[in-house]
């Protein structure tokens, strides 16, 4: 009994340690997006404000390209190495980025080698969070206790969540109390760039204390050493697009009911900035809150259903939520509108991890979460805020509300077909 209760411990302790790199990690990848209605200005020339949200757009999408780059590099050293070095590695580069970026020039500073600046920052940061989603996935995932792994896995978008609402409250913290609207668009927005360079060092300090998983750890150098993880996965073609296919819809509704709704707020219902962000804000901690109660529902009920429920009502109630919050004007209906798409976000979010973790063996378990689900990150989650814009600026924002129920509607066809991974989980054969 005594060892069960020193073993416990020391899986807490390991996924609190996990879990609070991961804060720090997506806080630094996220107050990209908060802060680009400050920074926008700085970086291309003075003009549209859409056009130059639709600029910074562009390098934040530019920077989830290198995500399955990120991806097939962390995941075969977390795969090869070890999950604790892949994780260690991978909060080194995040704080690299961030540095660049708070010391970056202004366009009228030195012109076009300023975005080309900001755009190496992104590069290395995609890099950085593209291993970071699928590492840290599998980490949780090998640490949890086989009966609750759906509620420890879900920690993995509690802290991410967490270090988007630290990044909006950063942002109003310095809009409110310490900062005017023009010293944030001059200087202040390079202060939370210096935060998450901090942050990130914190974060390496942390990680190199956490424990390697028993899953891991289990196998010998030598096996290790022969294996490669790269002809490993070129063997599950099928998992490999069930990733890709389960992670489509949701990765697009997640980052449009989560970053963009900051900008959407501003830029098509016509609230102020300080609004906006507390709008935000407000929505994503009701959103982080549920994050473990679905993950505790899928331990009892599987995974399965909680993703056909996302499916369905994702399907059916995207445009209805997006047209109406076009027109609304009152922050209260805002707010309820946007945490109850939240909510059915959430039967994704909550367990996504978990699933992709629970398709694959061991040897190339890091790799067939990463770099599938960095390929469907890239090319929807990453572009959400693009196309949304680019649809606006010409005319037909209502366009991208069909495009994210029809992506959200492929998804759901791979939940119906797909089994449920928690009664066939290779995390049992380890």
């Amino acid at each position: 009994m005594k060892a069960r209760i020193i073993g416990t411990k020391n899986r807490i302790k390991s996924i609190f340690g996990g879990s609070l790199g991961n804060l720090i990690e997506w806080y630094d990848w996220y107050i990209y997006s908060a802060f680009s209605l400050y920074f926008a200005d700085a970086f291309f020339p003075k003009g549209n404000l859409t056009l130059q949200l639709l600029n910074a757009a562009a390098i934040f999408a530019v920077g989830f390209l290198m995500r399955p780059i990120g991806g097939l590099i962390m995941g075969v050293y977390a795969d090869k190495k070890g999950r604790k070095s892949a994780l260690t590695f991978s909060v080194i580069l995040m704080c690299f980025g961030s540095m660049l970026i708070a010391m970056a020039p202004t366009y009228e500073q030195v012109g076009v080698l300023s975005p080309v600046i900001l755009v190496i920052a992104r590069l290395i940061q995609g890099i950085s969070v593209g291993g970071e989603y699928g590492v840290s996935a599998t980490y949780l995932s090998e640490m949890a206790s086989s009966k609750h792994r759906g509620f420890y896995s879900s920690f993995q978008y509690v802290t991410l969540i967490m270090g988007q609402l630290l990044a909006l409250s950063v942002l109003i913290v310095l809009q409110r109390f310490l900062l005017t609207s023009e010293e944030l668009h001059s200087w202040g927005w390079r202060i939370p760039f210096f935060i998450g360079a901090l942050g990130a060092y914190v974060g390496f300090y942390l990680r190199l204390r956490i424990r390697e998983t028993e899953s891991f750890s289990s196998e010998t150098p030598e096996q290790i050493k022969k294996n490669n993880p790269i002809v490993g996965l070129m063997k599950h073609p099928k998992e490999v697009l069930t990733v890709i296919g389960l992670t489509m819809g949701g990765t697009l509704a997640f980052y449009t009911y989560s970053t963009y709704m900051q900008k959407f707020i501003v830029n098509t219902i016509g609230l102020s900035r300080d609004t906006s962000t507390m709008l935000s804000a407000s929505t994503l901690f009701v959103f982080m809150l549920v994050q473990p109660l679905f993950g505790l529902l899928s331990d009892y009920i599987g995974r399965r259903p909680l993703l056909i429920v996302f499916g369905v009502l994702g399907t059916l109630t995207t445009v209805p939520i997006l047209t109406t919050l076009s027109t609304a004007q009152n922050p209260w209906m805002i707010f309820a509108l946007i945490t109850t798409a939240l909510l059915i976000v959430a039967n994704y979010t909550s367990i996504n991890a978990i699933v992709k973790a629970e398709l694959f063996p061991v040897e190339i378990r890091a790799l067939g979460v990463s770099l599938p689900y960095a390929i469907a990150v890239s090319i929807f989650g990453g572009t959400a805020e693009y196309i949304a814009l680019w649809l606006k600026n010409i005319g037909h924002e209502n366009w991208f509300f069909y495009y994210v129920t029809a992506c959200i509607m492929i998804s759901l066809a791979v939940y119906i077909i797909m089994p449920d991974t928690k009664e066939h989980s290779r995390l049992d054969e380890d």
